[in-house]
């Protein structure tokens, strides 16, 4: 009996002990996602591993990655980009060799045509489309620096010949080839899938949002780990190759600020796009990639021109979003209408941008497109150091007009970290409010952000926020709160719900009209593991857009 007794007693605390550890998986498996009717949330700081700092080392010319492999005139650098809907997309690519040195010379672009054929299957490519091309140059005028010469850049508009008024299918895969059929230079076939129409229940399934990239080591795992997400669409926020942390004849720098002040110009080495868009092409000639400039694509040269390559190299939906301009339009991808803004070119209220951005909201139509999301380069919500109130000007001249139209989400990068928001308006939280994220973590040359402007010692000073596009400074002491009176908190701010110095990328899945999933998610860290995660959750009949226009507005122009 006794023995009996034993044996039951050992198999029912095996039992319990089965169950407990059955219910705490099940609770480690279930625990629910918070969303941002759960906030606002106090804030967290992840804690930093200082072993991830070391390996922002930039990818050689000599990588087998960003070496040319095609012959002759033979397209290389391909991409795909988006028009203002799903009926249109852009295709870009390369032809020709570019040249750097004293004696370049540019060549001719009307030489080699710029043709894509596309078609729904592979064999036939039943359409076929015509486009433009364009040489840029970046000059130096100064003895013993390097010119450069693009090799002929080519931008191409696919619609539907067949069916003019409708365009291309939505949702739908399309194959293509580019190039020169007359001198034999024509791509492999590669494909896209167009956007899915827009309305209130028609999203893409995941939108990739990554920032401040270059092309370091760091940045190839950046890209291997978005890869694995298969993304539907590429958001670049901005910084894109870093060229300009180097020196014509290719000597590279750490830093923007520290770089070669003996020089009278602030050099770049333009070869670096190129051996970005090579490395790149693999993900975005079938994935669409939209990007925004950031400061590092400014790029001053003779004449002071400036942003010659971010502009020669990308399509933008500029003339069909109606602002003629490659630093700010916009363009809907199902039901989300993006909002694209330059945070480097004139944005008062008297300038084209605004008077655009004016026009472009009121004629959003929530009905079809319940989400507005907008995208600039230096935040306005940063707890960081690096750029600590920056773009406070910025923030002054457009956030009141944002925050009127119901935007919902923000998304940044500039600052090399991560960093979410509560909802927030003018520095108070505010359930109307966007949720600003901060993605400026893609892994470029120039390292993370690690201080905290709130940690004793690191509050920089309000002569470090000179805006040029301003000719201004716009960043002043706090006026209410618990940082009344501060220039910076002495603590973690209320709007900062979440910040973590780590490289990574973040997944937009809109899931319907009201609650979208933002995960975040760190390089470190194996597939499928989350370093931040929320559902976004718009709440219209809280929230509805403030703005009531007259007759004879914007909205009618």
């Amino acid at each position: 009996m006794l023995k009996h007794a034993l044996t039951m007693t050992f198999w029912w605390s095996f039992l319990f002990s089965l169950a407990t550890a059955t219910t705490t998986a099940i609770n480690v498996a279930f625990t629910p996602i918070p969303s941002t009717l759960d906030g606002p949330f106090e804030p967290v700081t992840a804690p930093y591993d200082v072993s991830l700092r070391g390996s922002a080392v930039d990818l050689p010319d000599t990588d087998p990655r960003v070496r040319r492999r095609v012959k002759g005139f033979e397209p290389e650098q391909i991409s795909v980009s988006l028009s203002v809907n799903y009926d249109s997309v852009w295709i870009s690519w390369i032809t020709g060799e570019f040249q750097i040195g004293n004696n370049i010379m540019p060549l001719n672009h009307t030489t080699v045509a710029s043709l894509v054929r596309y078609g729904t299957s592979r064999i036939p490519l039943t359409h076929e489309a015509i486009g433009y091309s364009l040489v840029y140059n970046q000059l130096y005028p100064f003895e013993g620096l390097q010119n450069y010469t693009s090799g002929i850049i080519h931008h191409v508009r696919l619609t539907d010949v067949f069916l003019p008024y409708f365009g291309l299918k939505p949702n739908t895969r399309y194959y293509y080839r580019c190039g020169d059929p007359s001198i034999s230079a024509m791509s492999d076939i590669y494909h896209f899938r167009t956007m899915p129409v827009s309305g209130p229940r028609s999203y893409p399934k995941r939108i990739a949002v990554v920032g401040d990239l270059g092309l370091t080591y760091n940045t190839t795992d950046t890209i291997s780990h978005l890869k694995r997400n298969k993304a539907d669409l590429v958001l670049l926020v901005g910084d894109v190759t870093y060229a300009n942390l180097y020196l014509t004849n290719g000597t590279g720098s750490d830093c923007y600020d520290c770089s070669f002040p003996q020089t009278p110009i602030h050099e770049t080495y333009q070869p670096r796009w190129d051996y970005w868009g090579r490395f790149m092409q693999s993900l975005i000639s079938k994935t669409p990639i939209m990007v925004v400039e950031g400061n590092h694509e400014i790029e001053k040269q003779a004449g002071n021109q400036t942003f010659v390559a971010y502009s020669s190299r990308f399509a933008f939906p500029s003339e069909e979003s109606k602002s003629l301009s490659a630093f700010y339009y916009s363009f809907n991808a199902g039901g989300i209408h993006f909002i694209m803004l330059g945070a480097y070119v004139p944005y008062s209220k008297s300038a084209k941008q605004y008077k655009w951005l004016e026009m472009d909201l009121a004629n959003v139509d929530r009905s079809m497109t319940p989400w507005l999301v907008a995208v600039w380069h230096p935040p306005w919500y940063n707890s960081y150091k690096a750029h600590y109130k920056e773009a406070e000007c910025m923030r002054v001249e457009m956030e009141e007009l944002l925050y009127s139209y119901g935007v919902d989400i923000v998304f940044n990068g500039h600052v090399h970290a991560y960093e979410r928001s509560n909802r927030v308006y003018n520095y108070t939280l505010d359930p109307c409010g966007p949720v600003h994220i901060t993605v400026g973590d893609g892994g470029n040359r120039e390292k993370m952000a690690i201080e905290h402007a709130d940690e004793a010692g690191n509050c920089p000073e309000p002569s470090s926020t000179y805006d040029e596009s301003m000719d201004a400074f716009c960043a002043t002491n706090f006026t209410s709160g618990p940082a009344a009176g501060k220039f910076c908190w002495d603590r973690q701010p209320d709007f900062s719900a979440f910040r973590e110095s780590s490289f990574g990328h973040g997944i937009l899945e809109v899931k319907n009209e009201t609650w979208a999933l933002w995960t975040w998610y760190r390089n470190q860290d194996s597939t499928g593991k989350v370093g931040d995660q929320i559902y976004i959750v718009r709440q219209p009949d809280l929230c509805p857009a403030l703005i009531t226009l007259p007759k004879g507005s914007v909205a009618d122009i």
